[in-house]
């Protein structure tokens, strides 16, 4: 019974995703598993720094529920209870030097797309489906990521690109979503999110996106009850 429930979800899924005129993704443990390169590159920062931080995956995993990398550092030292508090300057440096290592390691080939990516890519470019990005992370760890990924001109690929910094309001807030509908012009229900976290199936939703989840490291046991179809990756969406 469980095997024919996973099968019709596949299917379901994957007529979603056909029948969508653009798909919308999200970065970080959609398209790759780049938390914990993340985490590495904020420790790597804190160090740097002289801070005597370490985040290690539990407390990393609960600080993910702080979307942007400058406001989770501020969130993390608000918690510390230590004054005087760092200054918007002090954390843009920290948040930059973070931002060039995670380049530095992305750069070493060690975080490659999760299973399923390149193919969904192919099949909606060969559909003539659009393809976006919506996400909270910067161009910067973007281009990082999708130059060593799909090549130097990625970009051409994708009508519209939003990151966090784009927009007055990350995720779980609907901002980048809301953008990329208007540079597409497109209606939410001619599209599908596909998201990792409840941030962003919140963020999709509230935007009347239909949201298909990729379960990732850091996200497994979110609650994703209001999404449309959860895949454990986007290689399920190759149903025959």
């Amino acid at each position: 019974m469980q095997a024919d429930v996973a099968i019709i979800a596949r299917s379901g899924a994957a007529d979603l995703v056909r029948s969508a005129a653009a798909l919308i993704l999200d970065v970080d443990g959609t398209l790759a598993e780049t938390e914990e390169l993340h985490r590495r590159a904020f420790n790597h920062a804190f160090a740097r720094h002289g801070l005597d931080w370490h985040w290690d995956r539990a407390s990393y995993k609960d600080l993910l529920r702080v979307t942007g990398g400058k406001e989770r550092i501020r969130a993390f030292h608000t918690r510390q209870w230590v004054a005087p508090p760092l200054s918007d300057a002090d954390i843009a440096e920290l948040h930059r030097v973070k931002t060039a290592h995670y380049a530095e390691l992305v750069e070493t080939g060690c975080c490659a797309l999760r299973p399923g990516v390149t193919d969904l890519l192919a099949s909606a470019k060969a559909r003539g489906q659009r393809l976006a990005i919506a996400t909270t992370t910067s161009h910067g760890n973007i281009d990082a990521l999708l130059s060593r990924a799909l090549g130097a001109r990625w970009a051409a690929d994708f009508d519209a690109i939003v990151a966090g910094d784009d927009v007055r309001h990350k995720k779980p807030a609907p901002d980048v979503y809301l953008d990329v509908l208007a540079r597409l012009k497109l209606a939410p229900s001619d599209c599908v999110a596909i998201e990792d976290s409840a941030n962003g199936l919140i963020a999709a939703s509230r935007a009347d996106i239909p949201v298909l989840i990729t379960r990732s490291m850091f996200f497994q046991d979110d609650d994703f009850s209001a999404a449309r179809f959860v895949l454990d990756d986007l290689s399920e969406l190759a149903v025959k």
